[in-house]
């Protein structure tokens, strides 16, 4: 990369002298008339002189680089060499055109106080640069040390004020990562230790009854029978909590697959109503379908949106008292299709509709967990519509029942 860097700069002075002089050469010819022997001395002369200047401060420049000097230094030595060079160019001129010594002393002094002055305003600039880079080596370490907060003053429009304004965009970014992370953190916290006691409930009554049953404490047929099937739902129950935090963890890491085909939504609303048909009874509920004009296809992954419905439906029977209705509803609105899920239950209260789709959300606090489920289906509803590129949303009022509503494009 230095041996990169190196070839360009003395591509870019070559290119720079040769320029100069073709430069000087049109100005002796086209403004003074000059020609012939004499332009071509100039021009060898100047082609010289100016190779030599140049080498000479490309010499001191990559000389400052490598010594490891600061940026006032390296900027007072390359103008210091600009300086020096120029004024032994004038003077070596000097002594051809001049007879007269204290014509060439005067040019000599004024050289002199020239140079001086360059070496004053490289050492102002450098103290401005340094200065701005000084702000920006402070925040750089500030935000190393874990200072999120950290913004830095922009107080130019050159190159290092764009630098500070994107010092500061990262600082924004890598804040709200953070924030974010710990966020994540937390909530990994909260499901790791809800679901834990919900796994450690079921677990607790499987192993009371198989314990029962293997010392004999029940042996007649009927109790039986009667633990047989309290296991068997319990196994259902711990089955269940399992596929949801697996969804969770697909849908955490990105790695949901979606098997896309072209699906009735008829068939799909159909297959789910038939399902939860047998929970909605034993809870006395009306549960019926309403599909309004021709919904014709949608490309979806028909098992994930089944399961979504199945989430709905579900959450809908758990908070609808008996003698309720529910009614799920399927409309086109154009580009997508929307399907509604309404009950005749307790309702939301206003300041918990944003949560609803969090993890863990149960409604009432005071539910029990086997009443208000594992709180993460919701969660994976959401999840599954938006990797379909739809949209999920809740309306509610308390007393009055909810509509969960989500939409497909077509």
């Amino acid at each position: 990369m230095m041996v990169l860097a190196q070839s360009r700069g003395g591509a870019l002075a070559l290119s720079g002298v040769l320029g100069s002089l073709g430069l000087a050469i049109a100005v002796a010819f086209l403004v003074f008339g000059m020609g012939g022997r004499d332009l071509g001395l100039v021009a060898l002369y100047l082609f010289l002189s100016g190779s030599i200047s140049m080498a000479l401060s490309l010499a001191a420049i990559r000389l400052g680089v490598r010594s490891g000097l600061g940026i006032r230094h390296k900027m007072a030595v390359a103008s210091a060499t600009g300086g020096v060079v120029a004024l032994a160019n004038v003077l070596v001129t000097s002594l051809l055109m001049f007879y007269s010594e204290h014509d060439l002393g005067l040019l000599i002094v004024l050289l002199v106080f020239a140079l001086t002055i360059s070496l004053l305003l490289a050492y102002m600039l450098s103290a401005v640069v340094t200065s701005s880079m000084q702000k920006l080596r402070e925040g750089a370490l500030r935000l190393a040390e874990g200072d999120l907060t950290t913004r830095l003053e922009v107080d130019s429009q050159d190159e290092i004020g764009d630098l500070a304004r994107v010092m500061n965009t990262m600082a924004v970014e890598l804040d709200s990562a953070f924030r974010r992370q710990q966020d994540m953190e937390q909530a990994r916290k909260d499901l790791i230790a809800s679901l834990s006691h919900d796994l450690r409930t079921p677990l607790t009554s499987m192993r009371a009854m198989v314990e029962a049953i293997t010392d004999d404490v029940v042996s007649d047929r009927t109790t039986l029978q009667r633990y047989f099937s309290n296991l068997n739902r319990e196994v259902e129950h711990v089955s269940a909590l399992i596929d949801d935090l697996f969804e969770i963890s697909r849908l955490d890491t990105g790695t949901l697959e979606l098997h896309l085909e072209p699906s009735s939504v008829g068939d799909i609303l159909t297959g789910v109503m038939d399902g939860m048909e047998a929970q909605a009874n034993m809870k006395a509920l009306k549960l019926r379908s309403e599909l309004e004009g021709e919904l014709g296809q949608v490309v979806v992954d028909p098992v994930k949106i089944q399961r979504v419905l199945y989430n709905l439906i579900q959450n809908a029977i758990r908070h609808t008292p008996p003698d309720g209705t529910i009614i799920v509803k399927a409309q086109d609105t154009g580009g997508a299709v929307q399907i509604d899920v309404m009950d005749t239950g307790q309702g939301i209260d206003q300041e918990e509709l944003g949560l609803v789709f969090d993890r863990l959300y149960r409604g009432e606090k005071s539910r029990s967990r086997e009443y208000g489920g594992s709180g993460l289906g919701l969660a994976i509803a959401k999840g599954i519509v938006e990797a379909h590129g739809g949209n999920i949303w809740v309306e509610s009022m308390v007393g009055a029942g909810s509509r969960f509503s989500f939409s497909l494009p077509r």
